[in-house]
This record gives structure tokens, C-alpha cells and sequence, in this order.
């Protein structure tokens, strides 16, 4: 028995040193390096990494391409931060609020060659932890002395798959709770084993598990489905399907906290006052260092996988979701189309939807 973290453990923790601007340290094989989210950074802290050596900041090829930098790799930017810029540069690289209003933000000189593992893994730690996926990063020579030495989280992440398994679920408790489409309702509470945000399966009626059930993967969205916002089709789309379960009588909807496309609420904003600048939903994301789509669907069929359920009729317009259940062990005998809430406000939205991310509508 050992109360010592595990790798998981840790790797959670780093996320959330990383939202308080807190550097962590991180190593992959056989290089270390110190992490500080560009997002939360402040000036005495990214002095102090200076005292380390160079810093580079490490963007996604997507923000470089915004801002006309190399990126030379197909998964991380690293660019070199002058000696005599602060805060203020290192969030107008990072954050594209600003793009239009100050275009001019080079020549930003890149790193060509040399390894970039621990510069992709701060991208990818800063995206975990829902932060703009930016990071400046300060190789160092030994890791575990400079953690001990400043108190630091480090995290070896050295054999770990670039791609990970998805993460485990555990079923933490289920209660019955009467909704307006049916009273025979019951809400699953599952959590992530790596500390994640939980997530949320509404089981109406009793579903036989030896028959596809109808079900939803709907993706948490506070804007739309708990304020009625006109500019998706979210709110719409979670209120007809749960009626649709309840005509039906039995349904699961899983609701996966996984808000913005998988961004979080902070940089869906950003996306919206990117929107507002004249950008459509997948530049925004774009201009910001996304993918069109973040998100995790394998979330959704461990859970379902957890309940029991071996093949569903899917309520979605998305073939990917489709695509991804099937790829994971949950046969999709039936696509079940969800064509709801187009209006004035979002008709551009879900046009791009379409044509650039294949949504059916």
C-alpha cells in the first residue's frame, strides 16, 4: 500500500496548477521541461522562468497559421519569446481577441528541429484543463531536481500513447427523478477516474437492454439549454429528444460535460466574440488553436457500455458520433435525424455545420 500519487493523479493535478498559473513540469522521453499556461501566467512568474533559460511558447499549428508562423510539425508551434517582451505579448499570441485590431505581431521566429514532446504534451494539458492551448515552456536538464527544489507537479508522461485510451468511468449513483416527459425518470451520476468533470445519463422508463435503445449524446451547453440562446440549436435539440424518449417510453440521454465542442465555456465565448468580428464557427475555433471539434465521444459509449447497452438508435445529425459509437462496440442500427430549432440568429451556424464539419441537415 503506498499513499504516493499515481501518474493519473498527478496529471490532474498539473491541470489545475496550470488554471492558477502555477508552472508544473513535465518530462517525456528522457527530456524535461517547466509548463506555465499562457493563459494564466503572471509577470514575477514568467520572470522567474526566465531565470531558467530561453522561453518558447508552444502553440497548435492552427493558431500559427493564423498568426503566419512556421510551425515546422504537424502538432506543435514553438515560438521564441524575446528577452525583452512580458504578459502582454505572450497573451496577444495566444489569444486572438486582438488579431484584427493589432495584425502585426511578428516576425515571429519558430524553433525548427530538436524534440517536441514536451512542448505538445503542455498544448495538450493546457487543452485538458480548458485553457487557451498555449503554454510557454523552458526545457531543463534534470526535472525531478527542479520540481523537489520549487515544489512543483511533475508529471512523467514518458510510453504514454498520444492518443489515449478513454478514460474510465465509475457510476458514483443513480436516483429516480419524475420529469416533465416522463415520470419515470432516472438520473446516473459517472465519474472520470482521472479527476474529469462528471457526466450525467438520463434513463427514461426501463429501457430493455436487449433491444436498441433510442438515445442521445448531447453535449452540455449552459448558453443554450439553461438560457435559451438563439445562437445554436442546443436547447431545441435536449428538449425534443428527452420528449421523444418519453413518447417512446423508454430512452437514455447521456449529458456529456464537454461544453463548446469539447473548449469549455471560457473559450466558447472567445469563439463567440470571434463570431461577432465576422468569423463562422470552425474559424473562430481555428483562430483560437482548435480543431473543428474537440470533443470525446468514446465518453459516451463507455457509459452506455456501463449500463448495459449494446446498440442504440441514435439521435443526432452528426455521422461522426455515429462513426465513433460503431468503432467502440455500440452498434448503431438506426440514425434517427434531430432537425429542430433553426432561427434567425443561428442559421448561419448551422449552414457551417454543415458544410465543413458534415452535419446532416
Amino acid at each position: 500500500m503506498t499513499l504516493k500519487p499515481t501518474q493519473t493523479e498527478l496529471t490532474a493535478r498539473a491541470r489545475a496548477d496550470l488554471r492558477m498559473g502555477l508552472p508544473v513540469v513535465l518530462e517525456i522521453g528522457g527530456h524535461a521541461g517547466l509548463v506555465a499556461a499562457a493563459e494564466t501566467v503572471d509577470a514575477g512568474r514568467l520572470g522567474d522562468l526566465r531565470g531558467f533559460g530561453p522561453l518558447l511558447l508552444a502553440i497548435t499549428p492552427r493558431r500559427a497559421a493564423t498568426l503566419k508562423a512556421r510551425a515546422y510539425s504537424d502538432h506543435v508551434a514553438r515560438v521564441h519569446v524575446p528577452r525583452d517582451e512580458g504578459v502582454e505579448w505572450v497573451l496577444g499570441v495566444a489569444d486572438p481577441k486582438d488579431d484584427l485590431m493589432k495584425p502585426m505581431k511578428g516576425p515571429l521566429m519558430t524553433e525548427r528541429g530538436g524534440d517536441e514532446g514536451v512542448a505538445r504534451a503542455a498544448i495538450a494539458l493546457a487543452k485538458s484543463a480548458m485553457l487557451l492551448p498555449a503554454a510557454l515552456v523552458v526545457p531543463v536538464d534534470n526535472g525531478a531536481e527542479v520540481a523537489l527544489s520549487h515544489g512543483l507537479t511533475r508529471v512523467d508522461l514518458t510510453g504514454r500513447p498520444d492518443d489515449p485510451p478513454v478514460t474510465a468511468m465509475e457510476e458514483v449513483v443513480s436516483a429516480r427523478v419524475p420529469l416533465e416527459v416522463s415520470e419515470a425518470g432516472r438520473l446516473h451520476i459517472f465519474r472520470p477516474v482521472d479527476g474529469g468533470e462528471e457526466h450525467y445519463a438520463v434513463e427514461i422508463g426501463r429501457p430493455d437492454r436487449d433491444h436498441p435503445v433510442l438515445a442521445r449524446l448531447h453535449s452540455a451547453c449552459f448558453t443554450g439549454d439553461l438560457l435559451g440562446s438563439l445562437k445554436c440549436d442546443c436547447g431545441p435539440q435536449l428538449r425534443a429528444a428527452l420528449a421523444a424518449m418519453g413518447e417512446n417510453g423508454s430512452g437514455v440521454l447521456l449529458y456529456l460535460n464537454q461544453e463548446g465542442r469539447g473548449i469549455g465555456l471560457a473559450n466558447k465565448m472567445r469563439a463567440y466574440s470571434l463570431q461577432d468580428q465576422g468569423f463562422d464557427t470552425v474559424e473562430a475555433n481555428h483562430r483560437l488553436g482548435f480543431e473543428d471539434d474537440e470533443r470525446d465521444f468514446r465518453i459516451g459509449s463507455e457509459i452506455l457500455a456501463q449500463m448495459g447497452f449494446s446498440a442504440v438508435r441514435l439521435m443526432t445529425n452528426n455521422p461522426a458520433k455515429v462513426a465513433m459509437m460503431e468503432a467502440n462496440g455500440i452498434a448503431v442500427t438506426e440514425r434517427v435525424p434531430l432537425q429542430v430549432g433553426r432561427g434567425a440568429h443561428n442559421t448561419d451556424y448551422l449552414d457551417t455545420k454543415a458544410a465543413k464539419s458534415g452535419h446532416l441537415l
